[in-house]
């Protein structure tokens, strides 16, 4: 895989937050588009201590290089005093940006990131699009590794991805003191990770984890935190039926989720593949929504009575109700859910992503091929079909 692969997403003419979880080649990004920027650097040790003594620095520095139009602050949630700093250069009107990178929103939230609403806009960068990758990889691949840029750029997918997840559970929770039993978390992950794409059951998940309830929702707070996990809520606009309220779990990259998942000789591979596969679908719709402005809301529509659909996209341009399975044929019963939804809201268009290979219409449901449908994927483009 080639070293530096161009990405789908677009930098705004102002200032922004760029927001995503490392290893999703945020700063790879910002030094390839900006390589003459003034750059600051807080994973450095040296610069952090400098910055977090002093955050007011940041001023001196930009009034000293008055050329330097645009301004990296990587990683600002470890200082997040600078954003007083940030916005009384900003306040000067002198054209310049800043370019304000994050993996983590916990610190910027409880010092208050609204200081800068208005001023500086909020933007994510996500795992590739399957569209984004110009060697194709096997879609077995994708589903057991993921799409995150720091593993799909590797020789040795599986050891970078056990990598990650120890040196994200250390750095980014552990010596940022997020939690005070590193054991109980660990065991915390990997117990969630059986929730993939199910109904999020608290209870449940401190029972099997022997550990309160009040910290499993501290925990899944943390994750949100963090960007590594994200709930998604329940489709109830205009309800003509009774709905579950509670959201669903997911994490923000199909690898995290297959590494984190034990397997044994009572787990069914079709159960994990099928939330993989709809982890993927979904962290791929997460991207291009949010790359082509946020246009729709993401839900899952799910009755009282089980009647789900993985997922719905609700915005001005139109409703799209979305199923995955991971079956290679088309069978009415796995149409149903989706023509319920279909009668509940007309207006809908409804899609069935399958593993098969045709094209095909049946019962008023267009039956994409998945890997056809991510692949096609962009931007600049509403959904293939």
């Amino acid at each position: 895989m080639e070293s530096y692969i161009p990405r789908f997403f677009r930098v705004p003419d102002q200032s922004f937050f760029l927001f995503g979880p490392r290893g999703t080649g945020k700063s790879t990004y910002l030094r390839k588009h900006f390589p003459d920027a003034l750059w600051i650097d807080l994973l450095k040790p040296d610069i952090y201590r400098t910055y977090a003594t002093r955050p007011e620095r940041i001023i001196e520095l930009a009034h000293g290089n008055p050329d330097k139009k645009i301004v990296v602050i990587d990683e600002v949630q470890k200082v997040p005093e600078l954003l007083s700093a940030i916005h009384s250069l900003i306040e000067e009107k002198t054209n310049r940006i800043f370019i304000l990178t994050g993996s983590s929103a916990r610190k910027l939230k409880r010092k208050g990131i609204d200081l800068l609403a208005g001023r500086v806009l909020l933007k994510t960068l996500h795992p590739f699009l399957l569209s984004e990758l110009t060697v194709r990889i096997p879609f077995s691949d994708v589903l057991q590794f993921g799409m995150l840029p720091i593993v799909v750029n590797s020789a040795n997918r599986r050891e970078v991805l056990d990598t990650y997840i120890a040196l994200y559970v250390r750095e980014e929770v552990q010596y940022e003191g997020l939690v005070r039993n590193i054991g109980n978390f660990s065991r915390f992950l990997e117990i969630i990770s059986f929730s993939q794409g199910s109904v999020l059951n608290i209870s449940n998940i401190a029972r099997e984890a022997q550990i309160e309830r009040k910290v499993v929702e501290s925990y899944i707070q943390i994750l949100e935190d963090i960007l590594i996990g994200f709930r998604l809520p329940v489709f109830s606009k205009k309800a003509k039926r009774a709905l579950v309220s509670h959201p669903k779990f997911y994490f923000f990259d199909v690898g995290l989720y297959t590494a984190l998942r034990p397997k044994g000789p009572l787990d069914r591979p079709e159960e994990i593949g099928g939330a993989a596969l709809e982890g993927l679908v979904l962290q791929q719709l997460r991207a291009w929504n949010a790359y082509k402005g946020l246009p729709y809301q993401l839900f899952y529509w799910r009755s009282r009575s089980g009647v789900e659909v993985d997922f719905i996209l609700y915005g001005e341009l139109g409703i799209y109700a979305i199923e995955i399975k991971n079956t290679a044929q088309v069978r009415v019963e796995d149409l149903k859910p989706l023509m319920a939804f279909k009668e509940d809201y007309p207006q809908s268009l409804c899609i069935f992503l399958y593993r098969g290979h045709e094209k095909l219409k049946k019962n008023n449901v267009l039956c994409i091929p998945c890997e056809t449908f991510l692949s096609q994927l962009h931007p600049e483009k509403e959904l293939p079909f």
